[in-house]
């Protein structure tokens, strides 16, 4: 009986199809879908000598095109303290690209009809029914400016939300006195959960007129807490359920409880940890209530591969779809048209709009890096950032932990993948 048991669980093996582990896209040599090897050996040399420089501990970088992965590199050191070395199932905080995942979170919503875009967010968050918005007035004697409230003009929407026209902000950078305001709210904190956040914020004053001025902002964290009110589940928890676990992105959470993960997590340099004003670093290891869905998620480059295939397949991968086509292409379009201004921070960028969770650009040209009309990107505080490009049939995901080099090497690293692109 024995023999025949073994037999028989011998022959259930055999037959059970071997399934690849959901976190890994289909390989390509980068000839056999239009790029060069070579060239691509370019920024691997690049990347090194920066490491080398110490201008960075170091990075992931992984390329795809045609649904292939073409380049999957990690270099230098995923903790510079401890001399450990990258590897490409290291951990990132991805600070802002958490934005892309909560909004494609809450257009889920939409598209079951549980919320409208047009709605305003009063509706689900009666704290924001009456609010104000912050003018500051100079002083004729030359005094300290004043800042004077009047009421908001229009309510706040949900796509206000997705485009950062709520008339929220940040007040990690920028002086205004709204942005004092926020900063004296501490909006950071740790012990708060996204209901505390909401409460805090329902009670300072608007920066701009809803629907007016593209201001980077905590709406995204607004947006968190709307799926709340409406799925009955935190966050995390709806996020896991809806898209998170059925995506295979294992590693992306708010929270790395498990010790053989916590020795995954990249580390910056000890110089190189500040984000703006007050805003350090965070620690993932340590458990935090808040969940912020504007900045708070960690992740791999393989992870976000993932979630970055779907949108560009139109939102599907594996046979699962999460949002419908034209769902898709609405976020990937420009939502912010003539109507409305770009604040005095306009990180999109010369040439790009903005649409529902990140930016999107709008021509050929003008801006100083490369790309195609239509293409959406966004990046973290902490130097990670992606890029889709439906024309070209093409994403990029970038990894790294350094705030100081975040803005100098996206255009870079732009300009020598696009020139790896032979066709």
């Amino acid at each position: 009986m024995r023999k025949l048991f073994v037999a028989l669980m011998t022959a259930v093996v055999l037959s059970t199809p071997v399934v690849a582990p959901a976190q890994d896209l289909p390989r390509a040599k980068p000839e056999a879908v239009g790029l060069s090897s070579e060239r691509l050996d370019r920024i691997t040399k690049w990347l090194g000598s920066e490491i080398e420089q110490n201008k960075v501990p170091g990075a992931v970088l992984l390329v795809a095109r045609h649904g292939k992965v073409v380049y999957f590199e990690a270099l230098g050191k995923r903790d510079p303290a401890t001399g450990a070395p990258m590897t490409r199932d290291t951990i990132f905080r991805i600070y802002s690209m958490s934005k892309p995942i909560t909004t494609v979170t809450a257009m889920m919503l939409v598209e079951e009809g549980r919320v409208a875009l047009g709605e305003p967010i009063a509706k689900y968050m009666p704290q924001f029914t009456k609010m104000n918005v912050g003018v500051e007035k100079a002083d004729a004697a030359g005094g300290p400016a004043t800042l004077e409230l009047v009421p908001a003009k229009a309510p706040i929407t949900i796509q206000d939300l997705m485009r950062h026209t709520s008339g929220f902000t940040y007040g990690f950078f920028g002086n205004s006195l709204v942005k004092k305001l926020y900063l004296d709210a501490d909006l950071g904190n740790a012990d708060m959960t996204n209901a505390d956040l909401v409460e805090r914020i329902a009670r300072l004053p608007l920066a701009y007129q809803p629907g007016t001025t593209w201001e980077y902002s905590h709406s995204t964290d607004v947006l968190g807490r709307l799926i709340e009110v409406v799925s009955g589940r935190t966050l995390y928890q709806f996020e896991k359920a809806r898209l998170l676990d059925p995506l295979g992105m294992p590693d992306t959470s708010f929270v790395v409880a498990d010790p053989a993960k916590q020795a995954r997590l990249a580390e910056p340099f000890k110089d190189d940890r500040t984000i703006g004003t007050n805003a350090e670093f965070n620690d993932p290891r340590v458990p935090r209530k808040y969940e912020s869905g504007g900045g708070g998620m960690v992740g791999t480059a393989a992870d976000y591969a993932r979630f970055a295939q779907m949108l560009l397949n139109g939102g599907t991968l594996d046979g699962k779809r999460y949002l419908g086509p034209r769902t898709v292409a609405y976020m990937a379009s420009d939502h912010l048209g003539s109507r409305i201004v770009p604040g005095p921070l306009y990180l999109p960028g010369d040439g790009y709009g903005f649409g529902l969770g990140f930016a999107v650009r709008r021509e050929v040209g003008v801006s100083s890096y490369e790309g195609e009309a239509g293409d959406y990107a966004w990046g973290g505080a902490g130097g990670t950032a992606f890029w889709i490009d439906p024309k070209t049939d093409m994403f990029v995901v970038f990894m790294m932990q350094s705030p100081k080099q975040r803005t100098a090497y996206r255009p870079i690293l732009r300009n020598m993948i696009y020139g790896a692109v032979m066709k």
